[in-house]
């Protein structure tokens, strides 16, 4: 263990690390002893540490050594019970409440969380409504981080975290390195933060998402995330648990309707979306077995700025891309339609992505999707859509939860684009792996959109391009397309 300052192991403050005892007390004694020394690290040696609520503390690190695990208990009383939250409408019970949690701290500096050893929520539950007067809640977050700056989370495991395994909410100059998170709902939930590096993570959580970028109103003011990095990192629906002991196993049985049908595991900004997301770049992420990359405003808020490069996907369950940009307008009164603009997205690959999902690019009736540029990107779908999926009408669904599922079957089964202005589609390849009746690309509604080098396998019959209400189209340099500029289309089909 690499350290400066004072040590102060647990044990010394009465931890018994046989997973038997209840060790909150002793791991706050040394948290505290730490703190009031001006700073120093707290020492986890090998052993099983059952607790409840820890509380973090400025210029203090946690040190998990090899075979050491803090292990949540499924004890209410140990839990901290969750404060009140005036705002806590505007978003979900579990973003607005952060001290019913297995380690938590806030309004903090200098906090780290180090160390090969594993944090283990085996006693925080998946979700929660709000209390009823003299009832005691189990916590329902692994570690919460609220408005702290100068913040480390690297090296250790996570298993089942609960609702969040990290919810980290206004917080500023973070970094998470090479954690291995496999959990039974959300992976990372970054909200309202800036300057966050992630890197060199692997998440795997089947039943909700994975590395997710939020920005709500739990603060009580609208906070957006922004100068952000993501990169070298994994996503994945496997089994829980089945990343850690190595398995990745497949053989949980999911819905198959619905916002539930599949895995989830994925990366993706939204759905909470009050402050919006500003300068992100994304890169180096692979995707396997989870849902695909989804980029989410519908909350008033700003989403620009953002480039996403070298991401590979494998056997995903819904679209491999959507974007969405909605007016649901969860927040103070007054809040109005925001706006998606300059993306970039480039260099990736997906192969075996749902059939019923072609990647979608949505905005709503009167508020386009602007400025986005996809290039160099190759999809195989699975295919075998039908001539009557093909004449499908997906509904606006303007003021509905943003996911791809909401909008129903698509019509196209490479790209739907609807309510978009300036669109960039340069050397990007569709193809399936089963018959599909469905026409690669489906545009509706939408200005200004540039189609070079693209490549489209079709079946005999079915159209590459379904046009309506389109303005100024061009495709150029397609293998098996004419070049074609169109200044106005009210619907044409080739």
């Amino acid at each position: 263990m690499a350290q400066s300052g004072p040590v102060f192991d647990v044990k010394g403050f009465g931890a018994k690390a046989d997973g038997v005892a209840l060790d909150s007390a002793a791991i706050n004694k040394a948290i505290d002893a730490a703190h009031a020394a001006g700073g120093g690290t707290v020492y986890f040696s090998g052993g099983t540490y059952l607790s409840g609520s820890i509380h973090l503390q400025s210029n203090v690190a946690i040190y998990l050594a090899q075979g050491s695990t803090i292990l949540a208990t499924n004890d209410p009383q140990a839990y901290d019970e969750p404060e009140p939250n005036q705002w806590d409408k505007f978003q979900d019970y579990g973003h607005s409440h952060f001290r019913n949690s297995l380690i938590w701290g806030e309004n903090l500096e200098n906090v780290s969380i180090l160390g090969p050893g594993r944090i283990w929520g085996k006693g925080l539950v998946r979700s929660q409504r709000a209390p009823q007067p003299g009832q005691r809640q189990v916590g329902n977050k692994a570690i919460v981080l609220k408005q702290c700056h100068n913040v480390v989370l690297r090296d250790f495991s996570v298993l089942m975290g609960g609702w969040f395994a990290i919810l980290a909410t206004g917080d500023d100059n973070m970094t998470i390195s090479n954690l291995k998170i496999d959990t039974n709902r959300d992976g990372m939930d970054i909200i309202s933060c800036r300057n966050v590096r992630i890197s060199d993570c692997t998440v795997n959580s089947p039943y909700d998402d994975g590395i997710c970028l939020k920005s709500d109103y739990s603060l009580g003011f609208a906070r957006a995330d922004e100068n952000i990095t993501i990169v070298n990192c994994q996503v994945s629906g496997y089994d829980n648990g089945t990343l850690l002991d190595g398995t990745l196993q497949r053989k949980q049985v999911y819905n198959n309707a619905g916002a539930n049908a599949g895995p989830t595991g994925r990366l993706k900004f939204g759905t909470e979306s009050n402050g919006g997301f500003k300068n992100i770049t994304i890169s180096n992420v692979v995707f396997d077995y989870c849902r695909g990359l989804a980029l989410e405003t519908v909350d008033g808020a700003l989403l620009e700025d953002v480039t996403i490069s070298n991401i590979t996907m494998r056997d995903i369950q819904n679209s491999a891309i959507y974007l969405r940009l909605g007016s649901r307008l969860r927040g103070p009164e007054g809040t109005a339609t925001g706006a998606l603009r300059r993306v970039r997205i480039s260099n990736v690959v997906v192969y075996n992505a749902d059939p019923r999902y072609s990647s979608i690019i949505s905005g709503v009736p009167g508020h386009d999707i602007e400025d986005v540029k996809l290039s160099n990107i190759r999809i195989y779908y699975a295919g075998g859509g039908t001539r009557e999926q093909a004449a499908l009408a997906p509904p606006e669904d303007e003021k509905g939860y943003p996911e791809p599922s909401h909008l129903g079957v698509m019509p196209a089964y490479g790209f739907f684009l609807r309510h978009v202005k300036g669109i960039e589609l340069n050397d990007v390849e569709v193809s399936y792996l089963k018959d599909d009746l469905r026409p690669a690309f489906v545009l509706d509604n939408v200005k200004g959109a540039d189609f070079n080098h693209v490549k489209a396998q079709h079946a005999e019959g079915v159209p590459t391009f379904v046009l309506k209400s389109v303005q100024d189209f061009a495709v150029t340099q397609s293998p098996g397309i004419p070049d074609t500029k169109l200044k106005t289309v009210d619907q044409k089909e080739f």
